[in-house]
């Protein structure tokens, strides 16, 4: 029998903020599909399943055409209308541009852009024949500073932001609506992951809630919202505090944070 509830769809559902979005989903009455990389997404929907929703895994690469395509395919094929999306997959990769490897560089455009987009041209066009949809893209605090020492994962997360704010004016009467999530530091393994365990971001003591976050991501996302930054008070000042310093400024105060071997 198919489910009567409506259908969500998470990419990088597996841990950090994309599977707290996905409770978030499953907790106010979503079906959840997901996807990941490698195999713990599987674990990642049995979890889902707890909450009381259907909840669909995909085991797929987001830097290849295939995994995004396949996994889109994945969840139309659960036989409902897609009525909620977060493209949350991203991943970054600490260490200086001089020394990192071009391979790791395409790698984050991979996913974080072209990924994005591919996932987003899906779900835009899907949701405007419906006429109704809630889409998030989940971006960066990044997104308002240079990045040394994450020199590309910056950047990419400004793309997001800004491809998130076009497409939200592009929609505007259409009955699908977009926003944008700008996470601070947050206590999930992106930086361990992005090999930045011996920098000040390798820490996660001092970090944001995941969950609040992804909590705070998704009142935004049912609200219709233009953006929330996800964080406490101290993170949302940053943004704002980032509108005005110079760009050479908030640069020299990130590579601080993003330097390896400063961790103290």
């Amino acid at each position: 029998m198919t489910s009567t509830r409506p259908l969500s769809l998470v990419t990088g559902g597996s841990s950090g903020i994309g599977f707290e979005l996905a409770a978030q989903f499953a907790e106010h009455g979503y079906d959840v599909a997901i996807s990941g990389r490698s195999e713990r997404v599987f674990a990642s929907a049995d979890r889902l399943t707890k909450l009381g929703v259907e909840a669909y895994a995909y085991q797929g690469d987001a830097a290849t055409f295939e995994g995004v395509e396949g996994f889109w395919e994945f969840t139309l094929s659960q036989g409902r209308p897609v009525a909620a999306a977060a493209l949350n997959v991203g991943i970054g990769r600490g260490g200086a541009f001089v020394d990192n490897t071009l391979e790791d560089e395409f790698a984050i455009i991979a996913v974080n852009i072209t990924g994005t987009v591919h996932m987003a041209k899906r779900v835009v066009q899907h949701m405007v024949r419906n006429g109704d949809g809630k889409i998030l893209i989940v971006s960066s605090v990044s997104a308002t500073t240079p990045t040394p020492f994450e020199t590309v994962y910056g950047p990419s997360k400004a793309f997001g932001y800004s491809f998130a704010e076009s497409i939200r004016e592009e929609l505007r009467g259409t009955g699908v609506s977009v926003t944008a999530l700008l996470p601070g530091a947050t206590n999930s393994d992106f930086h361990a992951n992005a090999g930045m365990g011996d920098t000040k971001y390798g820490d996660n003591s001092w970090k944001n809630d995941k969950t609040e976050v992804a909590r705070q991501g998704f009142e935004a996302l049912m609200n219709g919202e233009d953006h929330v930054v996800g964080g406490d008070e101290a993170t949302k000042q940053v943004v704002i505090d980032n509108r005005t310093i110079p760009e050479a400024v908030k640069a020299a105060h990130h590579a601080k944070g993003a330097r390896p071997n400063q961790r103290r």
